[in-house]
């Protein structure tokens, strides 16, 4: 018996809200969606060398008549401050999907500041923020968060909690 991990089920989700085009910076968290996104031929995806060009993609994607989905890590939100403007002006809708570190079992104190700082740096410039902290609730999350997105025309983000995507963990090799 196979069984859908909850990652699946949020590609699925992207894919019923009508989203074709990924923009993602790499981030293991996001590792399933990335996976599935290329392996799909109706997405078109897009690595990003920094965040800010990913809400650009999606800017476009929404003139272009398509809709987008931002892929990322909460350290990486502080790269898209000044970006994040961009489709409030514009009047476009906005969706990404934050795997969030400096929380739950973090290691990397460097993780920490950005992590505390995500939701409020987002409510601050305006965009709707939704969190998800368990894998029953991830779904209808994302389901709820791309439908005021895209119907509502305003930018949302959904925080996957770091409780939800696992702790990183990294081994020292044996010498």
């Amino acid at each position: 018996m196979t069984t859908t991990s909850w990652q699946d089920s949020v590609y699925t989700a992207l894919k019923k809200a009508g989203v074709r085009q990924i923009a993602y910076v790499p981030d293991a968290g996001h590792s399933r969606l990335i996976e599935l996104a290329h392996a799909d031929n109706e997405m078109h995806v897009v690595v990003c060398t920094t965040e800010e060009e990913g809400v650009a993609l999606a800017a476009g994607a929404h003139l272009g008549g398509q809709r987008a989905c931002l892929l990322m890590q909460s350290s990486g939100v502080g790269n898209t401050i000044n970006m994040i403007g961009l489709p409030t002006t514009m009047r476009a809708p906005f969706l990404t999907l934050i795997t969030m570190r400096g929380e739950w079992g973090e290691f990397n104190g460097w993780q920490v500041p950005m992590g505390q700082a995500t939701e409020p740096v987002l409510k601050a410039m305006g965009v709707t923020v939704k969190r998800a902290d368990t894998k029953e609730e991830v779904v209808d999350m994302v389901a709820a968060s791309a439908a005021l997105a895209f119907g509502s025309i305003i930018p949302v983000a959904v925080l996957f909690s770091q409780k939800l995507i696992g702790t990183k963990v990294f081994v020292k090799e044996a010498e």
